[in-house]
């Protein structure tokens, strides 16, 4: 599955990102590999917790 990201630098330091297609999921790290470990995870907690508002299965 490939999902957009936005990824943002922080003046103070750090770095956001959220992800459009899910909404209210975003995460953030002092670094940006610490970004990406805490993105992977994000998403599959908002996949995990609420994953009919994302997946369609047919009956």
């Amino acid at each position: 599955m490939k999902l957009k990201v936005v990824i943002h630098k922080e003046e103070e330091g750090g770095y956001w990102a959220e992800v459009p297609s899910i909404p209210g999921c975003a995460t953030q790290g002092e670094s940006f590999e610490e970004l990406l470990t805490n993105l992977y995870e994000a998403v599959e907690g908002c996949l995990f917790t609420f994953p009919s508002r994302f997946i369609k299965i047919s009956p």
